[in-house]
């Protein structure tokens, strides 16, 4: 099969233990994108998490795409125009900032390059500042400052205690909400219906291209639905056991070159 798209998720599958490209991955995809491969990079960061990597693999140059927020922003990196859109409606805001108060659980949102909170000492939304490289801005009213529609929330707190959090809203906010754990500490909120999987076929329509030609690669559970969807679907060696299951392939780890391992296998042809 001849594969004209490589999807990679970041953390734990494109960067290592140390959130870097290795010379070898960044390599491979450098070659790959030279004979006319397209390179998407799908995360759950938001978009400004993700330019940086972008920037690196000069996905502008090679026409590249960044998929953000686990699928709610498509990006093309040549034009730097969002193909691709969908947010939580406005009037859900103070719904979702009235549930973290009740659960007295704090909470973080985004906006451009900052990262919206109601603490910005919290030690995860200090993560997820040092992950994204954004700046936390601390905002003392949110339900009165957000009067416009967010991709995603985030509300933070200890993973056991937020097992029983994750429930309650789920419960709360009903079918129009796509709510799960993507850390054992990060609670997303994000519309119904945005996955990788869904915003990538939007992505293939708009490039008249199917499904058999894409390769997608991740770790995560917010992964399984790309790599269920791709015509290779492919898992790392540290990924968790339910996209080891659904995957067509197994690669080495994020820390041992798995993404260059499956470049080259795949797209390169160098037969390892």
């Amino acid at each position: 099969m001849n594969y004209n798209m490589i999807v990679l998720d970041l953390d734990g599958t494109l960067t290592n233990r140390d959130k870097v490209i290795t010379p070898r991955t960044k390599q491979s995809l450098m070659e790959a994108q030279k004979r006319g491969i397209k390179v998407v990079l799908a995360s759950g960061r938001p978009t400004y998490g993700v330019m940086p990597l972008a920037e690196e693999l000069e996905l502008e140059k090679y026409e590249g795409y960044i998929l953000s927020f686990n699928g709610g922003i498509i990006m093309d990196c040549r034009t730097r125009e969002v193909i691709f859109k969908k947010e939580l409606p406005v009037e859900a805001n103070r719904k979702i900032l009235d549930l973290a108060e009740k659960e007295q659980v704090d909470i973080l949102t985004y906006q451009g390059a900052h990262i919206l909170t109601n603490n910005q000492d919290n030690p995860y939304a200090k993560i997820e500042s040092g992950i994204n490289h954004l700046k936390l801005k601390q905002i003392e009213d949110l339900k009165t400052y957000l009067d416009f529609p967010v991709p995603k929330f985030l509300m933070l707190d200890d993973g056991d205690y937020l097992a029983l959090v994750e429930a309650r809203v789920k419960a709360a906010l009903g079918k129009n909400f796509s709510v799960y754990r993507s850390e054992p500490f990060f609670l997303e909120i994000l519309p119904r219906g945005i996955d990788k999987a869904q915003c990538l076929a939007q992505l293939l329509k708009l490039l008249d291209m199917e499904r058999e030609e894409m390769i997608a690669c991740g770790d995560g559970f917010n992964d399984l639905s790309m790599i269920e969807f791709a015509g290779l679907g492919v898992a790392m060696e540290n990924a968790v056991r339910p996209v080891r299951n659904a995957a067509d392939y197994v690669t080495l780890s994020n820390n041992d070159d798995g993404v260059a391992h499956v470049v080259e296998k795949f797209c390169l042809n160098y037969g390892l």
